[in-house]
């Protein structure tokens, strides 16, 4: 590959900053790397390197500006967009800014993880069939969300988890596939009644979506059963995360109104194999979870054997 044409890289940085496109660039941590002025202006962003698209969009809907949000729980709909995000190598959907332009956002992943952000405002378009597409919209995102948690629900999730394990076949990637689920939760229904364990399970998935990265996946598995995904990563560093995620659990305190209250999880963890069906990787994990049971819950168990993988 030839060196880099420096003045063909000044001019394509001349234009962007001067587009009226928004162009936007998320590195694989999904930080914001790179914005143009009408990126910021949108979103009143700022590419210091730091930024995360979570953080930025949290700002903006506390603040009421950026993306019109037509929920009163934004935090499921932060954990709806974030289960969706970064998992497909190009996607394009429509999105209302309350400063009432109507865009066309554009998202282009590379197999490094970056993002590039690309959005064209097309409110002088004709808006017929609009509304059926928003419709059409919402049904989709309605049938890969989890409506209790916001996070993916079990069709989704393992439909990532095919994704995943085609990798692993394809290019020999690696995936930890982790099976999660809460502790003695049934006391926490029949003691605390069944608000209060909705109470939990929204938490702890939200503790769960904020342990995975942009290429992961997590999702609600069933009941207080969750799946996270962790792509590239070994059996130690997996189980490091997941480590993090259970203690940061156990420290949790998710009810108001019972400060005293605190539960945990158990996890049970296998490295995907380039010959498994998702049926065999879910065995796999599910035994692991039953191990990390028996041995006193509130831990995290390795697949036999998995633990000599790199």
């Amino acid at each position: 590959m030839s060196p880099p044409d420096t003045e063909l890289l000044e001019q394509l940085h001349h234009l962007h900053e001067a587009s009226p496109q928004m162009v936007a660039l998320f590195d694989a941590q999904d930080r914001l790397r790179y914005a143009n002025p009408a990126f910021m202006s949108a979103f009143h962003a700022e590419a210091d390197g730091q930024t995360s698209w979570m953080s930025l969009m949290r700002a903006n809907l506390a603040a009421g500006r950026g993306n019109i949000v037509r929920t009163a729980d934004h935090q499921a709909w932060l954990a709806a967009a974030a289960s969706r995000r970064g998992k497909l190598p190009f996607r394009a959907f429509e999105a209302d800014l309350h400063d009432g332009r109507w865009i066309w956002m554009c998202e282009t992943v590379d197999d490094r993880g970056w993002m590039l952000c690309v959005a064209s405002d097309i409110t002088h378009l004709r808006q017929d069939g609009r509304a059926l597409r928003q419709e059409r919209d919402l049904a989709l995102r309605a049938a890969q969300t989890d409506a209790l948690t916001g996070i993916s629900n079990r069709a989704h999730v393992l439909h990532q988890l095919e994704q995943g394990l085609q990798r692993v076949r394809e290019q020999g990637a690696q995936l930890a596939v982790v099976l999660l689920d809460l502790d003695h939760f049934k006391r926490i229904n029949d003691s605390l009644g069944h608000e209060a364990g909705d109470q939990v399970i929204r938490d702890f998935a939200r503790r769960l979506q904020q342990s995975s990265r942009r290429a992961d996946g997590c999702g609600r598995y069933g009941g207080e059963e969750f799946m996270l995904l962790l792509c590239d990563v070994s059996a130690a560093e997996a189980q490091s995360i997941v480590e993090r995620l259970l203690a940061q659990t156990r420290s949790a305190r998710p009810l108001p109104q019972r400060p005293d209250f605190a539960y945990s999880s158990s996890a049970g963890l296998c490295m995907a194999r380039p010959g498994d069906s998702i049926e065999q990787v879910c065995h796999r994990a599910d035994m692991a979870l039953y191990a990390a049971k028996a041995a006193g819950r509130d831990r995290c168990a390795l697949a036999a054997g998995d633990d000599a993988q790199p």
